[in-house]
């Protein structure tokens, strides 16, 4: 046994371990063009510097009348009315409305004034020599229907105030986030950094995925499963390539990485045997140094957290299966707070189900159950636990998503409800 890992005999709790991982700070700041910066972190609240809409609008194709000249209109006895004019798009009508008038107008367009209220295409009876422009072309309309005022209209800053905070900077900008930015004209965009993070893997065993197995060889799964978790989390990904079990090695790759990336994650020589290093390694990076050095969870108690700096050091468990787990419950919430992301569920989609068969689990321990989903006849759904320990990938690859047994479950009975957190 290494003889620098007495901390893994005494195990955190995995709330310890998230609240030592949620102090990972932030990285720095940048500013992108409007057009890159969809799927960014905003850096700063987009703060409403004006009412939106700006103007009265129509929410409608239709005419836009005073309402009290409509009050009395019906299917039966229509009113009519004088067209006026119509309102170009993008344009105004000068003038204002009078008693007996209407101008037409097209949805999101300028209502004019004196108007109160826009009339639907729909229930207009009959038209006849429709005005256009301003120049009042004196056409006559009927309205077969009624309006209140404020109809089909939205009045300024009915959408937005001027002052209201529209976008909180932590938030990944989606393409509706892209559409409100523009709606303010905002043309630069501060956001943060896309993290790097270097993955590498150790282990004496490994290959390469496109490398033929010798005996007691395996092909190197987490560095391209780690990878791609690193880049769906919002950060740029570099490989770091296969480590073998060795402490001098295996610092020099950890020495040549660290530099030029924001953080690191090692797959494989978390636990405590002979030839596992990665402790040993992380404990001579710096201050503030390890952090942690196993969790009580199943799987993935040898899990490592370390910080150089600011920057977080991660030790993974060489299991495929325990290193997918690990990630997306502790890996990934922290790589999101380190790109500037705030306020975001850990797992942003879950389902209620219920547990298809009891499943036990130890008390002080978090445990993950990899369960598959299904809908039986009555419409009700159900989550099968899949077997196999975290040696086996196929129960992570055929599974929904994951129930997690908090650290006071001694049991889940079977047909009891469940959370299922699922994969995307």
């Amino acid at each position: 046994m290494s003889a620098a890992a007495p901390e893994l005999l005494t195990l955190i709790s995995a709330d310890q371990a998230r609240r030592l991982m949620s102090q990972t700070p932030p990285v720095s700041t940048e500013t992108v063009d409007l057009g890159a910066a969809h799927g960014r972190v905003l850096a700063s609240p987009l703060i409403a510097d004006e009412d939106l809409p700006s103007f009265r609008r129509s929410t409608m194709d239709g005419y836009a009348v005073r309402a009290r000249d409509v009050a009395g209109a019906s299917d039966g006895a229509p009113v009519p009315l004088v067209l006026v004019g119509t309102v170009p798009m993008g344009g105004v009508f000068s003038g204002a409305l009078t008693e007996g008038q209407a101008v037409g107008i097209s949805t999101g367009g300028f209502v004019p004034d004196g108007a109160d209220a826009v009339v639907m295409l729909e229930y207009v009876t009959s038209a006849s020599g429709r005005g256009s422009g301003n120049d009042g072309g004196g056409g006559r309309i009927a309205i077969a229907k009624r309006a209140a005022p404020g109809d089909n209209i939205i009045e300024p800053g009915e959408d937005i105030r001027r002052g209201a905070t529209v976008l909180p900077a932590g938030r990944r900008l989606r393409p509706q986030d892209v559409a409100a930015l523009a709606s303010f004209g905002t043309a630069r965009v501060s956001v943060f950094r896309r993290p790097r993070i270097a993955v590498l893997s150790t282990g004496n065993e490994l290959c390469e995925p496109t490398a033929r197995p010798a005996a007691g060889q395996v092909r190197d799964v987490n560095q391209s499963v780690l990878a791609a978790q690193v880049e769906a989390a919002g950060c740029e990904v570099t490989h770091g390539g296969i480590v073998r079990d060795d402490a001098d090695a295996l610092s020099a790759a950890v020495s040549l990485l660290l530099p030029a990336h924001d953080g690191l994650i090692l797959s494989g020589g978390s636990s405590v045997g002979v030839r596992d290093v990665s402790g040993e390694v992380l404990r001579a990076l710096g201050p503030p140094g390890v952090l942690f050095h196993g969790i009580r969870i199943r799987p993935g108690k040898p899990t490592i957290f370390a910080r150089v700096g600011d920057k977080p050091v991660v030790g993974m468990p060489g299991f495929p299966t325990s290193s997918m787990i690990v990630f997306d419950a502790f890996i990934r919430p922290m790589l999101w707070r380190l790109g500037g992301e705030t306020g975001r569920a850990s797992w942003p989609a879950r389902r209620r189900a219920r547990l298809s068969r009891r499943h036990p689990s130890a008390p002080g321990r978090e445990d993950y159950v990899r369960v598959r989903l299904r809908t039986d006849a009555d419409g009700e759904a159900w989550a099968d636990p899949l077997l196999g320990g975290s040696a086996a990938i196929s129960n992570v690859i055929d599974a929904d998503g994951l129930v997690i047994m908090g650290a006071e479950m001694e049991s889940v009975a079977e047909g009891e409800q469940v959370e299922v957190c699922l994969y995307a």
